[in-house]
């Protein structure tokens, strides 16, 4: 097993470098991959650096050890959290123990306590990791699995059949499904890439082993029911009054790299609509499916949420003939030559079948009426497309010949394609646009979250942070930071104002911390800037 990532939090450098040099790291197996002096710069650093163990002082400004491990229990359940404390007071002590710390180790402390602490440390993630791994109790969880009706009945569940309410509340019950009762429901499907790694040559425990991972992880948070589908594995999550949908898409995150780290399995997680009934899941279901679809775009191994890939406000595409669904399948995600592949695949029917040629035209024009649905939804021009003018009897000309059809198909698939992934860049762009503004309107909120901006602008955080670091270049941190100052040192020339309201104006409660961040980027205080003007 390789090293474990280890960030050290403290807001003293003397006694972070001092911790740095006196234990030998890497023969405890461990590497220290970065330091912070607050909880919000160990934030960002942990999103950056994604460590497996945070040492951390209790008592820090801005934000202390306790309210930086709750935020990592929030977003990074499985993290271990080592939390030093020079006070024997049992009520720290009581709000540690809540938070899940791993250990709480009162100061001062010495290398031969800190050696043990961390072999300790070592020892239970080499544990977990172990027991992912170990081959028998994969088997004995195999076997005891779920009984086989359960799995039919979920897979009846999302296919869309089960339309009696009252039947499948029933045999949710029967089943011992604990779904019933929620605010609403979540439907995930789970890609898994099969891979070189420490299952690789147990290829049929993968799925298993995925599978007790995300039922473990996902336990403490919210009740779901795992099971397998003919796309792999899939789960419905309920999302009760006291839960979010956008928590569980960061809990379902934590669980890709878990997989990564601890199977050495990469998986993609897509993530549909959520469904406000049981018997709506089917819908849920699909564009869940459609999500992970998309991993062609964004890559794998994390989650990919359909509100993120498609528009909100416009209808989902819904075909019922399993061909069309695949072209739409291929022009959205399989590139040019899986577009050809499924246009000949088409057209090979109208030669297969012996019927009059007027069938054949209605066949076709199913198919034209699919490419338009799909222009339509994504508001593509369709004259541009079909570069005709917008009528259909003019739609082509081809429709006489299987063959010219064909090399249509082809073409007009193509262009839709490749004016999706235009459009798909646009809509990243305006949405960066729209959260600047967004931001800019509220910057003088002191609660401005990423969480505020995603759920003005109907995306994942993770999305988002994503897409703002690619399009920007900086983090939404460090944006709203630079805004803010920015703000703050137009104040600082134009007014008479007190630095304790020009920090209240551009959304700094605490008039210490605004100091602290002005000082970190200009390095002078506010005071001593506005003087040296």
């Amino acid at each position: 097993m390789g090293l474990y990532r280890i960030i050290l939090v403290d807001d003293e450098e003397e006694v972070r470098k001092g911790i740095i040099k006196k234990i030998n790291w890497e023969e405890l197996g461990f590497e220290v991959v970065g330091d912070a002096e607050n909880g919000q710069d160990a934030l960002e650093k942990i999103e950056q650096l994604e460590p497996e163990v945070i040492m951390t002082d209790i008592r820090m400004p801005y934000m202390d050890g306790l309210e930086l491990t709750a935020k990592i229990r929030q977003k990074y359940p499985s993290m271990k959290v080592l939390i030093f404390s020079g006070y024997d007071d049992f009520e720290y002590a009581q709000q540690a123990i809540k938070l899940n710390v791993t250990e709480y180790i009162l100061k001062p402390v010495n290398v031969e306590e800190l050696t043990e602490i961390l072999t300790r440390v070592r020892g239970n993630l080499d544990q977990e990791i172990e027991q992912r791994r170990n081959l028998d109790l994969l088997r004995d969880s195999y076997l005891k699995s779920l009984p086989i009706l359960r799995e039919l009945f979920l897979n009846e569940l999302i296919s869309g059949n089960s339309k009696d309410g009252e039947d499948t509340k029933k045999r949710l019950r029967e089943y011992e499904i604990d779904l019933l009762g929620a605010r609403k429901w979540v439907t995930a499907v789970v890609g898994i890439e099969l891979e070189a790694g420490p299952l690789a040559h147990h290829q049929e425990l993968i799925p298993i082993s995925v599978r007790r991972l995300i039922e473990d992880n996902l336990k403490p948070y919210c009740r779901a029911a795992v099971f397998a589908t003919s796309e792999g594995l899939a789960l419905i999550a309920a999302i009760d009054d006291d839960k979010t949908q956008t928590a569980l898409i960061d809990q379902l995150g934590d669980i890709c790299k878990e997989c990564r780290r601890i199977l050495e399995v990469t998986i993609t997680i897509g993530i549909g609509h959520s469904s406000q009934s049981l018997e709506a899941l089917g819908a849920s279901y699909q564009s869940a499916v459609d999500a992970l679809g998309y991993k062609a775009i964004v890559g794998t191994g994390s989650t990919i949420y359909i509100n993120d890939m498609e528009p909100v406000s416009r209808g989902k595409l819904q075909l019922d003939a399993k061909e069309e669904a695949e072209l739409i399948a291929a022009i959205k995600f399989g590139g040019k030559e899986k577009i050809r592949e499924m246009a000949h695949q088409i057209t090979a029917r109208m030669e297969d079948a012996k019927v009059h040629v007027r069938q054949q035209q209605i066949y076709m024009m199913a198919v034209i009426n699919a490419l338009m649905r799909l222009i339509q939804q994504y508001d593509l021009n369709a004259s541009e497309v079909l570069q005709v003018p917008e009528k259909y009897q003019e739609i082509p000309d081809a429709m006489q010949n299987r063959e010219e059809f064909e090399e249509w198909l082809i073409r007009t698939a193509c262009r839709i394609s490749e004016m999706m992934g235009l459009e798909r860049d646009n809509t990243a762009k305006r949405m960066i646009l729209d959260a600047k503004q967004y931001i800019q309107e509220n910057y003088q909120n002191p609660d401005l979250s990423v969480e505020m901006v995603c759920r003005q602008l109907h995306l994942s955080p993770a999305y988002f942070s994503t897409m703002f670091k690619k399009e920007t270049g900086q983090t939404y941190v460090g944006y709203l930071t630079e805004l803010r100052l920015d703000k703050a040192v137009e104040l600082l020339n134009t007014t008479d104002d007190k630095t304790y309201i020009i920090a209240q104006k551009v959304g700094y409660q605490e008039q210490n911390y605004f100091s602290y961040v002005f000082k970190k980027r200009f390095g002078v205080s506010p005071t001593r800037f506005r003087q040296a003007q």
